[in-house]
């Protein structure tokens, strides 16, 4: 974990810089994102930050799609029993108001 500094600065943890290719000196953006800041590194193009609609469709189509064929490759899982039916719980709910 990174402290800010009294001239809002912040250390990057070497083991990110290394996996994300940031060197001394690189440029870095940093977006709002809900209610986190997403840290962007400037070897990263501009035009795969912002993406429009018919783009994020494709890629978001793709990865359904991905995930679609891995679940095709996995046996499906049953249900357990849980030792109690729907009804039970109906039927539960209306003894406990007697």
């Amino acid at each position: 974990m990174s402290k800010v500094t009294s001239k809002l600065q912040v250390t990057l943890p070497k083991a990110l810089a290394k996996r994300y290719g940031i060197e001394p000196g690189d440029e870095i953006r940093f977006e709002a994102a809900g209610e986190v800041i997403r840290l962007v590194p400037g070897n990263v193009g501009a035009a795969t930050a912002v993406l429009d609609r018919e783009a994020r469709l494709r890629l978001f189509d793709a990865a359904t799609e991905r995930q679609r064929l891995r679940d095709a490759g996995r046996p499906a899982r049953r249900a357990e029993t849980r030792g109690w039916t729907r009804e039970e719980l109906y039927e539960r709910g209306l003894q406990d108001a007697d």
